[in-house]
């Protein structure tokens, strides 16, 4: 049965205030993106001096930014390298060795917290779940998703495995659902397919098909007595493949924490897998995708769920699972879970990738468009800002008024900014000059911003660098001048940021100002090249 104080309201239950907080992001978009013009035709030298601010504005978050990637590359490099498994027995026995590069010192600091005030559970007690959506996509697709877990350095047979699949997907998706359990059960501590069919209200998405299959995962669990307290449950697409390490790091992370039932635990996207084959533009929009997710890993006030992300059992049939009313269900779990259990929720970073597919379909026109889908769908997150606003300001709930207030103002800068800002840096700087062309503050304003993107291009090379240090080995069908192709791709970073993320999310918006619904889940197209 669904939740109805958490679950977003069904489009004849909006009343008309969550309609005005819809409404507003596309509003408050559109009006800084015209705000330069109408300015310029009051005061073209106040315009210029408020878009210099501006542009200065976003060259100090330009060299955070670029410090806090390397600050998580380092990071994901280091927790790559430690020996979780160890880890993890030092702390079921609270005994601990000598810090090296494989031990890091915050394990004794953890031991030693642990000892003095348990947690929950020992890492021997964690049941990890894995949940692996999918519609069509082909078993060259699927299969190794299954067998990174498969390969993973956890105990492969104390995993349970669901495979989430669409009956709209039809005879062919079941059978290759079924088949894929055949072959590869007896890996697992369990696994099963789980066949979704659509219901009564329900978007055609993720997140009805997944929440279906947590249904099926607690009716095992029943029948097996595990206690759902125990297990966390990873979601996974059907294209993502984790690190190695990354169940034993989770297991870890779990028997460290305080209250494990309120946190839910992110890894790193990494958008690799098919980077080599991916179109130019496709690279460079995966790879800036890959380097933000590394970024929001070091600001815990801004993680959000995103794609992957495990959660305990308990916690999601307490919640009724993900939403069934959303495209975008892994940001909106974050809101979900905030709102149930009254603010006291977290998101913890597994320093760990997750590795995905770069979009790459049949040919450079439908590329190009899956990509600007997949983005309009990451982007239709603004459609959170009216349920958040609902339930922080309007609905009884015991979280803290300051933090409702500054994660709504957070929520809603993010999307205004995804919207606008590349418009606004690409081009405020020459509108002045249109509209006065004898003003000399409008005539040296696009020189002043000319300087400051020169300045803060150095930030590129950080691009560059990272780049190449992240890439997965160059596939033997190509040859040297691949490798330069993917120096000389960063030229198309203005382009890509403006024709797809700006764009998008403008769109996404827009189609909210105006009612007209993303009811459907558009899948980004999977392809593979041998």
């Amino acid at each position: 049965m669904i939740n109805s104080q958490i679950e977003i309201p069904l489009k004849s239950q909006k009343t008309r205030r969550y309609r005005l907080f819809e409404i507003l992001p596309g509003f408050l978009s559109w009006s800084i993106l015209l705000a330069p013009v109408l300015l310029s035709l009051v005061n073209p030298s106040l315009t210029a001096v408020i878009i210099i601010a501006y542009f200065l504005l976003w060259f100090v978050r330009a060299i955070g930014l670029n410090v806090r990637v390397l600050q998580g590359y380092s990071m994901m490099q280091k927790h790559q390298k430690y020996d979780w498994q160890r880890m993890n027995e030092e702390l079921e026995s609270l005994q601990t060795s000598q810090p090296s590069k494989t031990i890091p010192k915050w394990h004794q600091q953890v031991i030693k917290r642990v000892t003095e005030d348990p947690t929950p559970l020992k890492p021997s007690e964690v049941v990890h779940a894995v949940i692996i959506a999918n519609w069509n996509e082909g078993r060259e697709i699927l299969e190794p998703t299954i067998q990174a877990v498969i390969d993973s350095t956890y105990d492969a047979k104390k995993i349970i495995v669901y495979l989430a699949y669409e009956n709209r997907g039809g005879q062919e998706v079941e059978v290759r659902n079924n088949q894929l359990v055949k072959d590869f059960k007896h890996k697992f501590r369990y696994m099963e397919a789980a066949k979704h069919i659509d219901l009564v209200n329900e978007v055609v998405g993720k997140g009805g098909n997944i929440t279906h299959a947590g249904r099926q995962l607690e009716k095992y669990l029943k029948q097996e007595g595990i206690d759902p307290n125990t297990v966390m449950v990873t979601t996974l697409d059907a294209d993502n493949r984790p690190h190695k390490q990354y169940f034993s790091a989770l297991s870890y992370t779990v028997a460290a924490s305080v209250d494990p039932l309120r946190v839910s635990y992110q890894p790193i996207p990494s958008f690799t897998n098919n980077i080599w084959d991916a179109p130019a533009p496709m690279r460079v929009i995966a790879t800036g995708n890959s380097f933000w997710n590394l970024v929001l890993s070091l600001r815990p006030h801004m993680l959000r769920n995103f794609s992957s992300h495990a959660q305990s059992m308990q916690a999601l049939i307490d919640m009724d699972f993900w939403s069934v009313r959303t495209i975008v269900e892994d940001g909106h779990q974050f809101w979900r879970s905030y709102f149930k259990f009254d603010g006291n929720y977290e998101v913890y970073p597994i320093y760990l990738p997750i590795y995905q597919d770069a979009v790459l379909s049949d040919g450079y026109a439908k590329t190009f468009k899956a990509q600007f889908i997949q983005i309009r769908r990451w982007a239709y997150g603004a459609s959170d800002i009216a349920y958040v606003a609902e339930k922080a300001f309007y609905t009884p709930n015991k979280a803290s008024r300051i933090d409702r207030f500054f994660k709504f103002m957070r929520l809603l800068e993010g999307h205004v900014s995804w919207a606008t800002s590349p418009l606004i840096l690409a081009f405020a700087a020459f509108i002045p000059l249109f509209f006065n062309a004898e003003s000399y503050a409008a005539n040296q304003l696009p020189i002043i911003a000319s300087r400051i993107q020169t300045v803060a291009l150095v930030g590129i090379f950080i691009t560059f660098f990272l780049s190449f240090k992240t890439l997965p080995p160059k596939p033997a069908r190509y040859k040297r001048h691949r490798s330069f192709f993917m120096i000389i791709q960063w030229v198309l970073l203005p382009v890509t940021t403006i024709a797809f993320n700006s764009l998008a999310a403008l769109t996404s918006q827009t189609r909210l100002m105006l009612g007209k619904y993303l009811e459907k889940f558009d899948l980004t197209q999977k392809s593979v090249k041998k």
